[in-house]
């Protein structure tokens, strides 16, 4: 009889974790960004917050396509960046505590986009060389101040990795090549090319909504099958 309780707690548990493994994310509430039906986005020259010194001009010249591709005028960012350094305005932070009101004024914009870049860069730990950029963004009205989106996204140059074959010298040298080639080469610039796919491109799962360019726009974020 013990056995037989035990084995339904048991089953019971392993349903609980099942579910809790199956279980998605709530789904964002895009309230707002309808509401808003921006057209135009300004970017901002993204905060770093990695201990890397090349996040903010790399997130900030591959922010553009997944936007324009998602049907959203984008603003150039080379001249936005060139305003603000003109107006004595040289750091992202700065440029982040600017109001609303003003960068409406200045750029006309209907909404601008807030990025903070977390994570930049190549790693070396044993046995593994990763290129890792995490960043956060955020999507503001400039007409209303709400905040119409916000989400975050990571990309790796690990993902679909195998390391399990090579035993431990043949692991630790493929650490030290990778984190070679990945310094030479900046890898990091690709892996953000990646990760502003993720976060910007529309008809992802809590993405951005599809602009007004778009033929999927107004139509829930999702592409048509």
């Amino acid at each position: 009889m013990k056995h037989i309780l035990t084995a339904k707690w048991a089953a019971a548990l392993l349903g609980i974790l099942l579910l809790g493994g199956c279980a998605t994310p709530p789904k964002y509430d895009y309230s707002e960004f309808r509401a808003s039906r921006p057209a135009s986005i300004l970017i901002l020259p993204p905060v770093n917050s990695s201990p890397d010194v090349q996040p903010t001009y790399s997130m900030l010249a591959q922010a553009t396509l997944p936007l324009a591709e998602s049907g959203y005028y984008v603003l150039p960012v080379t001249l936005v960046d060139e305003t603000f350094k003109q107006n004595g305005l040289n750091t992202p932070a700065e440029i982040h505590q600017l109001p609303i009101a003003k960068l409406r004024e200045i750029f006309g914009s209907d909404a601008a986009l807030y990025i903070n870049v977390k994570q930049y860069g190549t790693s070396y730990a044993v046995i593994a060389s990763e290129t890792r950029v995490t960043a956060e963004g955020k999507l503001l009205d400039l007409r209303s101040g709400k905040t119409l989106w916000a989400g975050s996204a990571t990309a790796s140059s690990n993902e679909g990795n195998n390391n399990s074959s090579g035993g431990l010298v043949g692991l630790l040298v493929k650490a030290v090549v990778s984190q070679i080639i990945d310094t030479l080469s900046n890898r990091g610039h690709a892996i953000a090319g990646m990760t502003s796919q993720r976060l910007l491109a529309a008809g992802r799962p809590n993405g951005i909504l599809y602009g007004p360019r778009s033929p999927y726009y107004l139509k829930d974020g999702s592409p048509t099958p």
